[in-house]
Parts: C-alpha cells; sequence; structure tokens
C-alpha cells in the first residue's frame, strides 16, 4: 500500500518539484470543476455529489494509491452504469453500490489482481469505449436542444424514441446557449492558450446566457440552479449547496421511491452486478491510465496498490456524498503536460474544488444545462475512440471485428455489463479456437522413421503446442488408435509448452487404453513441472507400461527394453 507516496518520499521531492505539483493541481483542478458537475449531471443525481467524489476520492486515492500522477474522480466510462442504478434506486442505492464497488476493488488488490487489464482484449475495450461515448452523446441531445421528456427511463432504443417525439418542443434558447459553447469547445484548441478551452466555453456560455435575461425579457435557459435544489440542515437554496462534503450512511439516503432506501441482503443482491460492472471497469480504466501516465512521465505504478487505493477511495467517498470513482485519463493528462509530478497536484485540485464549493457556489448555479451538455457531447467524442473503431475495422482479422460490433452494439442498446462478458467471452473463445488450432499431434511417417532405424514395433508420434481442455482431446485422438503390430509409441513432447487437468485426464485414458491393446507407452523430452504434474495424478513410471526419456536415442533405448515385457 501507499505506494506512490512512499516513492515520493522516497525520491526527496524538492522546492520547485512541490511549486509545480500545486501549479499542476490548480489547472486540472479547473478543468475538473466543471467535469465533475456534468458527468454528476449525466449519472442521474445532482452536481455536488460529482464535486464531492473530486475532492474525497481524488484526494484520498492519491495519497493511497500505486501511481503517482494518476488523477482520479468521477469519469464518463461510468454514466452507462451509474445512470439506470439511479434512475432504480436512487441516491442512496448509487452510493450503495460505489461503496460495495470499494470492498470488491480493495479485494482484487489484495488478491494481486493488478495484471487484468492484460486479459482484456483491444476489439471488446474500444467497442465498450465507444458505445459509451454513443450512449453519453445521444442523453445529451435533452438538454442541449431544451426538449420537454416526461420519461427518461428505459433503455437506449426507448430513450431515443423519446427524443426524437419529443423534437417539437426544442427550445431555441438552450439550443442557441449550447451551440455557442460547443462552438467554443471546438475552436479553441487552434488558439494554442494553455487556458483549458472548457473554461472559456462554459465562461462563455453563462455570461451570455446571463447577459440575454438581462437584456430580453422573454429570453430564459434551464441553469443548474433552476434544475437543482438542496435542503441541508433546514437551509433551502437553489443548485449547488455551499457547504463541504458531510458523513451520511448511504442507506439512510432516498432510494427510488424517495425514502431512505435501508439495508438488507435483497437490495445488497439487487445491486452486487452493478458493484462488480462498477468495480471492474473502475479497475480497466485506473490501470489503463496508470500504463498512459507511465508512458507520459517516465514513472511506474504499482498496480496492485493502484487498486487499493481506487478501494479505498470509493469506500469512503459514498459516505462523504460522491459517486463511484476511478482515474481519468484527461485529467491524468492535463496534470503531467501541467509539470504534475507526486500526488501532491492531486491533492492541490481536490482541495481547490472544495474551497470553489465554499466561496462560488453561487456563481456555479448560472451555468446554463445546455452548456454542460455540450461539454459533454466533447468528452463523449473524446472517450470515443471513433479513430481506433474505424481503424479496428478496416485492418483487424474478422474475428477481432466482430467481437469489436458485437461489442460496441450491445453496450448501446443493452448496457455495459452484458458488453463485456459477452466480449470477453466471444474473444476467449475465439482465442481457444486459434489455440487449439496450433496445437498438433503427427505421425513420424515411414521415410523418417528409416532414417531413425525403427522397427515396425515402434510408432512415434510428435506433439506441439499447449495441451489444455480446447486442445488436449484433438492432440490425443491420433494416439488412440494404433494399427497391431505397434508395440511401443514414442510420444516426443518437446514443443508442449502446457498442460492442463483435461490434458492429463487424456494422457492417463491414452495410457490406459495402449496398455489393454498391450501397448507401451515412452514420454520424451517432457518439462521436468509438467511430469510432476503427471506423477501427481499418478501417470508415472511403470515397468513394462510407462516410461519418461529425455531424447530419441534414449526414448528408442527405453522402447527396446519394453519389448521383453511387451506380447509380440
Amino acid at each position: 500500500m501507499f505506494y506512490a507516496i512512499k516513492q515520493t518520499i522516497r525520491n526527496q521531492p524538492t522546492f520547485a518539484d512541490i511549486q509545480a505539483d500545486i501549479l499542476a493541481g490548480l489547472t486540472v483542478g479547473i478543468i475538473a470543476l466543471p467535469l465533475s458537475m456534468a458527468l454528476a449531471i449525466a449519472s442521474g443525481v445532482a452536481p455536488q455529489h460529482g464535486l464531492y467524489t473530486a475532492i474525497v476520492a481524488g484526494i484520498l486515492i492519491a495519497l493511497t494509491g500505486g501511481s503517482k500522477v494518476s488523477v482520479s474522480g468521477p469519469t464518463a466510462a461510468f454514466v452507462v452504469v451509474l445512470l439506470p442504478i439511479a434512475q432504480q434506486f436512487g441516491l442512496g442505492g448509487l452510493l450503495l453500490s460505489g461503496f460495495m464497488a470499494g470492498i470488491i476493488l480493495v479485494a482484487m488488490g489484495v488478491a494481486k489482481l493488478g495484471k487484468l487489464i492484460e486479459v482484456i482484449p483491444y476489439p471488446v475495450v474500444i467497442g465498450f469505449t465507444t458505445g459509451i461515448g454513443v450512449v453519453i452523446a445521444t442523453f445529451q441531445i435533452k438538454d442541449f436542444l431544451g426538449l420537454t421528456i416526461t420519461s427518461g427511463e428505459g433503455h437506449y432504443l426507448e430513450k431515443l424514441m423519446a427524443i426524437v417525439q419529443a423534437l417539437p418542443t426544442i427550445h431555441l434558447q438552450d439550443l442557441l446557449i449550447g451551440a455557442l459553447t460547443l462552438s467554443v469547445l471546438l475552436l479553441w484548441p487552434r488558439m494554442n492558450s494553455k487556458i483549458p478551452g472548457h473554461l472559456i466555453a462554459l465562461l462563455t456560455g453563462s455570461v451570455c446566457a446571463w447577459l440575454a435575461t438581462q437584456l430580453f425579457q422573454d429570453f430564459s435557459v434551464a441553469t443548474i440552479g433552476s434544475r437543482f435544489q438542496y435542503e441541508l440542515n433546514g437551509i433551502a437554496g437553489n443548485g449547488i449547496p455551499p457547504f463541504a462534503p458531510e458523513f451520511n450512511w448511504p442507506w439512510n439516503l432516498p432510494g427510488g421511491n424517495g425514502e431512505p432506501i435501508g439495508i438488507s441482503w435483497e437490495l445488497i443482491r439487487a445491486l452486487m452486478p452493478a458493484a462488480i460492472t462498477i468495480a471492474v471497469l473502475g479497475a480497466l480504466e485506473s490501470l489503463l491510465c496508470a500504463v498512459i501516465a507511465d508512458g507520459m512521465s517516465g514513472k511506474k505504478h504499482d498496480s496492485n496498490d493502484e487498486l487499493i487505493g481506487q478501494g479505498l477511495g470509493n469506500l469512503l467517498a459514498p459516505l462523504l456524498g460522491g459517486i463511484p470513482a476511478t482515474a481519468a485519463i484527461a485529467r491524468t493528462t492535463a496534470n503531467i503536460k501541467a509539470g504534475g509530478r507526486s500526488p501532491l497536484s492531486s491533492v492541490v485540485h481536490g482541495v481547490f474544488i472544495l474551497i470553489a464549493i465554499l466561496s462560488l457556489s453561487p456563481l456555479l448555479s448560472y451555468i446554463p444545462m445546455a452548456s454542460m451538455a455540450a461539454l459533454l457531447l466533447m468528452v463523449a467524442w473524446n472517450m470515443s475512440e471513433v479513430k481506433h473503431f474505424f481503424r479496428t475495422v478496416r485492418v483487424a482479422p474478422g474475428s477481432d471485428v466482430a467481437v469489436l460490433i458485437i461489442c460496441f452494439l450491445l453496450t448501446v442498446l443493452f448496457d455495459m455489463t452484458i458488453a463485456v462478458g459477452v466480449g470477453v467471452s466471444l474473444a476467449s473463445i475465439l482465442f481457444i479456437h486459434k489455440s487449439i488450432s496450433l496445437t498438433t499431434t503427427t505421425k513420424i511417417e515411414k521415410h523418417h522413421q528409416d532414417a531413425l532405424d525403427l522397427p515396425e514395433q515402434f510408432a512415434i508420434y510428435d506433439v506441439n503446442g499447449s495441451l489444455f481442455f480446447g486442445s488436449a482431446q484433438k492432440a490425443m485422438r491420433s494416439i488412440a488408435s494404433v494399427t497391431p503390430e505397434v508395440r511401443v509409441v514414442i510420444l516426443d513432447m518437446a514443443e508442449v509448452n502446457m498442460i492442463d487437468m483435461s490434458a492429463i485426464i487424456a494422457m492417463e485414458s491414452i495410457s490406459r487404453n495402449l496398455h489393454k491393446a498391450g501397448v507401451s507407452l515412452v514420454i520424451n523430452q517432457l518439462q521436468p513441472r509438467m511430469i510432476l504434474k503427471l506423477r501427481r495424478a499418478g501417470l508415472r513410471k511403470q515397468l513394462g507400461k510407462v516410461a519418461f526419456s529425455r531424447s530419441i536415442p534414449e526414448a528408442l533405448q527405453k522402447a527396446h527394453k519394453m519389448l521383453q515385457y511387451t506380447p509380440a
């Protein structure tokens, strides 16, 4: 644990390092402030819960995790998972599922599953990432156009149909502000300015919307202040409460019906699939972010400590009103480019957001919902990996393209849990199929046998590849029956690199069947660790039945000795 902070202390940071981290933290804080609000809104909860996530998880994960420069908080990848939970189980269910995910993440780190990122195929990652981008972009149409939609529940196609049916209710003022904000977001990168473009875009949208409401009596747009209300300790207001996050157990918060959700085994069972999805997605996103950060910064991370840190952050954040968090690639990249060198920059970013809540809440309530929707449209586009998606379709093998398309469609039309599960399963099946085709068993033909001076009583089979549950039966099938004159079978297994229990059972069966037919077995050049597996399973050296050798000449020598124990 605490790999990142230990490494930082061991390297003895200078004053210049600390100064660079503070400046980087302020830069990332400016970026994270509106993003955290927007992502909370997209996840179906009030914007302050995204800010609480950035504060609590951003600080705690930085101090306890395994990456020195990663910045954690709410991310777009979670939106498609969190929104259905919030709609069905309310804020209480959402925070409880995040708390459960924290426990799972800690367990994954303790179990040293930090290499998880390596087992998820690239087409699966691109498929669900692009699908998430499409879903997020679609859901922003409502606020971008100012549509009036009575119900936001249902699957993707139902929500899309509701948006289409609501198009006659388009609100031109919201569209104008949304289009203005989006235009600034698109054009600002060309200015080569160090000021974050989304800060300028939101300021432009907010100021223009406020001025328009002052100059034109009929001009109005939905804002954070008009959309969200709060009541804390008897104090009611609009927008974001100007208070620090307060401790509260998730089960005391409202569920889908507005009443405290409570705690029960039934609820835990209902939320467990979502918690597992949040944990796995959080692990993937965080570890991928750490790998990217290592490449950019030249530093190294500890993947298992990163999982533990993410788990601890997700355990504490829900107790203080935060939604699930993970390392954010965009914010981490901005942190490194701004000069961030240690966890201090992420701590500063969290403290900055806390100060902003306490001092700027009234101003934040003026941000138009259409501007937030425009910001999320850009987020969706940036995370959708459209170039990588079409490049994979263009150059990848047909099986990988099929996995990509299926994963993408399942993410959009159903949910990401199904998409990742089916995608990984399909990729695994295809991998097994390819591995089976690489495993071969070839009988040494007569002209090769003559070169070895083999009598007709001997048969040599060259076994190559991995012997596992998918390939073992195929590899052993040709050995199951031999010609009547054969009395000794030699298996040359020098090229076998793996044996599992299915292969052991198959070899036991082959040995047993050969023995019944009066045929002995010599296993040649099998690696010692695999011989040990066979011995543990009971397939060991038996006089006249089974022998092991370390070369073909030795195998032939033992085969000749076996003939005296084998009927002619």
